[in-house]
This record gives structure tokens, C-alpha cells and sequence, in this order.
């Protein structure tokens, strides 16, 4: 079997495996406890919070743990639009976000009135010119992803928040295709709020981060006084230290790493070379992301093709499970009626990809393509 939707998200490291298991068997205390068990496990969720700013070059106050990036997302746009909507309530977003931001803006303008400027991709590509003329003097959000999903396109961030310098509107940045894969440091960036998924780095599902700049918003879970007093529920110790090790082994290895997965993307390039094939992305991208079409050839037919040949692709995001969909990302970049959005596969690489693979998976689109085309 062969893996390739790494996107949608990655296998547990080993190394995650042994942390995850250790703290499994030895702390299982409560971290708000005041005994010795409670002790050692809060002690593990410093070291964790400690671990994960270290990676992103920020200080552990800024670190706020979650149950993964939707509701890192979900806390940002709905809690810092609603605590501050009295400043105004336009936001801006891009129309290739994933829906964990765009249905957070939804749900914003329909239930309390905020209005939202989508700008357009203008040759697959979102232009920091096109933010600056949205901006009005009621905007308190732009909200943009760091690297897109579906096609690996990198947005331009750090020109976004040199333009926002001016502008009182606070800037959130979906990094979680990003993070793990590229140096993200928020502060560097010019971030105020910074969302991040264990799950794509090799990870745990169901933990994630929020970096904060300022934590200046309203909390949307209630009870507890957890991760001081910004999300109450008992933390989850055992994905949270899981999640540090994991951002930490792909710190430590990010260029290694990098310029393997591009390697084994322009691997694949080079041995499609003779087949009849489309890229959907510009050249700013990350290697991890190939998304690529075959004029004529139904995505859905492919992808359980491959699939009985045991390669896993996808369609695009993982996140309208279920269903074959029509990419929202493509039809903002080629439109609704382009045949790229019943044609495109998403191959996701990470370094735990191997050239086998890649040759495996070359000799058999190739054999599948053959008999599509009756050849």
C-alpha cells in the first residue's frame, strides 16, 4: 500500500509513537491537579508548550493548545470578530480558503451581520494589492491560509502583514499546511493570530495550536480556567506531547526534509514527462502538494483506479469526505465550468515517502492511463 494524501494528514512518526506511549503508561494525572500527579503532568505540558514556541520562535504565553486547526480557526474569526465588533465588521478573506475559515465567516455574516470582501485569485495567484484595496476603515480581520491544500501555492504573507502595518485590522494566518514543513515564525511574519494541525506534521489528530500575538478574544468553550483561562477542558496531555515531539523532529529536520519531498516530487514530474498532464499551481509552492490533471480522464475513475492498486490520492481537501466535490480552490482559478475540476488528483508527499513508491506509483498511472485511453 502506498500513501500519498499527506495532505489530508500524515502517519505518527515513531518517535511520536514512543513519547505518546510513555506518557500513556507513566502520566496520567490531571494537569490542574495540585498533587504529584497532577505535578508531573503539568510539568509535561510546560515542557510541550515550551517545545512548540521554541519551534515557532515565539514565547510560551502565546501558545494556546486546542482540538486541532478548525477550532483554532473557529476561536480566532468568531472570537475575536465578536468581542471586537464594535471597531466594525468587514473581514477579508481569499476565495481559496479551506471551509474552516470561510464557514466561520459564513456563520458571522449570516447570524450577525458582518460582511465579508472574498478576493480572487488573478492568475492563480491572491495579490496583496487586491487586500490593500479592500481594506476599509471598519475592517478587523484578514484572514488568509499560508499554503493552500489542494494545490500547495504559497500565499504571500509576509507582503500581507508589511501592507496591514498601517491598518488596525488584525491578521490571522491558516498555517497548517505550513507548519512542519516550512520555517513559520509568526512574529517574524508579522502575525497576529496563527493556527496549526498536529495531524500534518506527523502528529496526532485531534490537537492543535493557536499562537496569539495578543490572546484578545472571546473564549468559545466555558467552564474550566485551562490553557490560562482561554479554553476550558482538561487538556489532552498524551496528543499535546505528541504534538511538540512531532513539530519538533520536523524543526529539526526542515530542510532535509524539504529538499527530499522535492526531490521525489520532481521525480514524479520527470516520469510523467510523456503522458498529457496539467499542473494547477503557480511557481511559488511547496513540493509536498502535486496536483495534477489528465485531459479526458474522470478524477473519480482514477482515484478508485489507483485506489484498487492500492495508491491513495485524493480529489482535493479531506474535509468534504464522503464525496467526489468539485474543488472550490480550482473553480476560483479556472472557473465552474472547467473541465480541471472533474480531471485533477491531489498527490501528497512527506519525507516518509520513499523513491519506491514514486517509481511504483509512475509504472502504474502510467498502465491505468494506457487502458483509459485504449492503448
Amino acid at each position: 500500500m502506498i500513501y500519498f494524501d499527506n495532505a489530508a494528514t500524515t502517519p505518527l512518526s515513531p518517535g511520536v509513537i514512543k513519547v505518546m506511549t510513555e506518557t500513556m503508561e507513566t502520566s496520567f494525572g490531571n494537569p490542574s491537579s495540585l498533587h504529584s500527579h497532577g505535578r508531573q503532568a503539568k510539568k509535561i505540558l510546560r515542557d510541550a508548550r515550551e517545545c512548540v514556541a521554541t519551534c515557532l520562535k515565539t514565547s510560551s504565553q502565546q501558545i494556546t493548545f486546542t482540538s486541532g486547526g478548525t477550532e483554532s480557526n473557529n476561536t480566532v474569526i468568531k472570537g475575536y470578530c465578536l468581542k471586537h465588533r464594535q471597531k466594525g465588521k468587514h473581514i477579508i478573506t481569499t476565495a481559496i480558503e479551506h471551509h474552516a475559515v470561510l464557514e466561520p465567516i459564513d456563520y458571522l455574516v449570516e447570524e450577525f451581520g458582518f460582511e465579508v470582501t472574498v478576493i480572487q485569485p488573478v492568475d492563480q495567484k491572491i495579490r496583496p494589492e487586491d487586500i490593500r484595496a479592500a481594506l476599509r476603515p471598519d475592517t478587523i480581520l484578514v484572514s488568509t491560509m499560508y499554503a493552500n491544500n489542494e494545490t500547495g501555492d504559497l500565499l504571500p504573507i509576509k507582503a500581507i502583514s508589511d501592507l496591514l502595518k498601517d491598518h488596525p485590522a488584525t491578521f490571522h494566518v491558516d498555517a497548517v499546511q505550513a507548519v512542519g514543513k516550512l520555517s513559520v515564525a509568526p512574529e517574524e511574519l508579522g502575525i497576529d493570530f496563527l493556527t496549526a494541525s498536529a495531524h500534518k506534521f506527523h502528529g496526532p489528530k485531534g490537537v492543535g495550536i493557536l499562537y496569539a500575538r495578543k490572546p484578545d478574544f472571546f473564549n468559545l468553550l466555558h467552564g474550566g480556567d485551562q490553557e490560562d483561562k482561554r479554553r476550558a477542558s482538561t487538556e489532552n496531555l498524551i496528543s499535546i506531547a505528541g504534538m511538540a515531539q512531532a513539530l519538533k523532529e520536523a524543526t529539526d529536520q526542515l530542510e532535509a526534509n524539504y529538499q527530499y519531498v522535492q526531490s521525489l516530487s520532481e521525480r514524479i514530474l520527470i516520469g510523467l514527462e510523456d503522458l498529457d498532464f496539467y499542473l494547477n499551481s503557480t511557481d511559488s509552492k511547496l513540493p509536498h502538494v502535486l496536483n495534477i490533471g489528465f485531459p479526458g480522464i474522470s478524477n473519480d475513475i482514477l482515484l478508485l483506479r489507483l485506489d484498487m492498486a492500492g495508491i491513495s490520492v485524493s480529489t482535493g481537501s479531506a474535509c468534504t469526505a464522503g464525496t467526489v466535490q468539485p474543488s472550490h480552490v480550482l473553480a476560483a482559478y479556472y472557473g465552474e465550468a472547467s473541465p480541471r475540476l472533474k480531471e485533477s488528483i491531489r498527490i501528497s508527499l512527506s519525507e516518509f515517502n520513499t523513491t519506491a513508491e514514486v517509481d511504483t506509483f509512475i509504472t502504474t498511472i502510467q498502465k491505468i492511463l494506457g487502458e483509459l485511453h485504449g492503448i
